[in-house]
């Protein structure tokens, strides 16, 4: 991909409307616009959470490991951005969602199993990791969405959908490897 922006605003948009990468204009709201945006946002929020694990990691090294599996997770987001933006386009191949199952697997193989239901919190790390789960899940919704009404091609569907799971349990060993207690859920007590 070779195009650089030379010019931040152009004045196109005004009107409501945007140019997607393929040339067509659509509506600043229309479902592809909005997927751009949800994984947009799981980016931004990714990248919050990756300059906390950073911060962090000098004096909890074990955090390092979530540093060299989400870091890419960026660049594979902004990828997938750019499939929703221009539709011809495919960068995302099953190897990188093979990539995140691996991460799933090992990371699941020191945590055990899930006993109760967790909520976010503990810690700023685990909270921000269970904001960009759930921003994930935002994303996937919006992307499928779109493939009702425009079908997408690739693995793009599966990849945000793997991301949203390993994202889960990297909240799960953000807690573990900080030595902080999971929340776990206490149900409504019944009178």
């Amino acid at each position: 991909m070779g195009f650089r922006l030379s010019k931040i605003y152009t004045r196109t948009g005004d009107k409501g409307e945007t140019g997607l990468g393929d040339g067509r204009r659509v509506p600043k709201n229309h479902p592809r616009v909005e997927a751009i945006g949800e994984v947009d946002a799981l980016n931004s929020q990714l990248g919050l959470l990756l300059a906390g694990i950073k911060e962090q990691s000098a004096e909890r090294p074990a955090l390092g490991e979530l540093l060299e599996v989400l870091s890419p997770c960026q660049h594979r987001l902004f990828d997938l951005g750019g499939e929703l933006a221009m539709p011809a386009y495919q960068a995302l191949n099953e190897a990188e969602v093979q990539r995140l199952e691996a991460a799933i697997d090992r990371w699941n193989e020191e945590l055990g199993p899930l006993e109760n239901f967790i909520l976010p919190g503990g810690s700023t790390l685990i909270a921000q990791a269970h904001v960009c789960r759930s921003l994930a899940r935002s994303a996937e919704r919006r992307c499928q969405q779109l493939n009702a009404e425009e079908p997408l091609a690739g693995v793009g569907l599966a990849y945000i959908n793997r991301l949203s799971d390993l994202l889960f349990v990297a909240a799960r060993l953000i807690a573990r490897r900080q030595g902080v207690a999971e929340i776990l859920w206490q149900a409504a007590v019944k009178p």
